[in-house]
């Protein structure tokens, strides 16, 4: 549960992270701060843990810049709603743990109170009182995302088999 902090469409890898500040690249955390700073003043700041980025179509679009996905991540934000992703931009999330959820975003608006449900693919708006449908989340993403990511997940079981309680 946490609060929704809406972007707009197209929102891409450079804007997620201002180009004048790749430099920082060696130090995530410090380049976290920075966190779509030209599109939405202070961002990192105002975050607490649980809160959203909510955006329109085709979030996380351009160059294939993982550290978009991780300084969300480093921002508090575990659930990034938009419309639709850029297919690498998806990858780089589900990979290290942020969780990617495709639905319409058209009625959050900045600053409503959400609530996710990923056992049961539930996103409520509290503030105006809706349920939004979301696409529903494959069971083997529900394990990833419990493990911190495909790459926790691999670290801990060593491959990509199916998990036995998926089998």
């Amino acid at each position: 549960m946490g609060k929704a902090f809406k972007l707009g469409d197209n929102i891409s890898t450079d804007a997620i992270i201002p180009g004048r500040f790749f430099y920082l690249r060696s130090d995530l955390s410090e380049l976290a701060k920075h966190l779509c700073e030209d599109i939405y003043c202070d961002l990192y700041h105002k975050i607490n843990k649980g809160d959203f980025i909510v955006a329109g179509k085709n979030f996380g679009l351009g160059s294939s810049r993982e550290h978009a996905a991780q300084i969300i991540k480093l921002a508090n934000v575990d659930i990034v709603l938009a419309k639709s992703f850029a297919r690498i931009f998806y990858r780089n999330a589900v990979n290290i743990g942020l969780l990617p959820i495709e639905c319409n975003t058209d009625d959050i608006d900045d600053g409503d109170e959400l609530e996710f449900n990923l056992k049961q693919n539930l996103l409520i708006d509290k503030t105006k009182k809706i349920a939004i449908n979301v696409t529903p989340i494959p069971p083997i993403m529900h394990t990833f995302i419990k493990n911190g990511g495909i790459v926790n997940y691999i670290n801990k079981y060593g491959d990509l088999k199916i998990p036995p309680e998926l089998e």
